[in-house]
């Protein structure tokens, strides 16, 4: 843990283990308590966070992608959708940003 603080690389793989962290608790967890028991408090709390961890990943995904220079149509793009699907940050950092350090 404490090697991946070190690079933008490894707080990135950090960032992207949170932002798909806080995914797959909204959608699995928070959406489901909402519309099955009427409780929208656990939406209420991680939609915001996970919001802005999105907004970070998607930030820190363009200024990786400059630093290493991806090719958009190659690298990057799979990262920032990535972001979207439930695991794929995980698929990524398994894929893509291991292999980078």
């Amino acid at each position: 843990m404490k090697s991946l603080l070190k690079t933008n690389t490894g707080r990135f793989r950090i960032l992207a283990f949170l932002e798909g962290v806080s995914l797959i608790a909204l959608m699995f967890i928070g959406v489901p308590l909402k519309y099955m028991s009427g409780n929208p408090a656990l939406v209420k709390s991680i939609g915001p966070v996970h919001g802005l961890l999105f907004l970070f990943y998607v930030a820190y995904a363009f200024s990786l992608a400059a630093e290493h220079k991806w090719k958009f149509t190659q690298t990057t793009w799979k990262v920032l959708l990535a972001s979207f699907i439930p695991f794929g940050t995980f698929y990524i950092d398994h894929t893509i940003l291991k292999n980078i350090q």
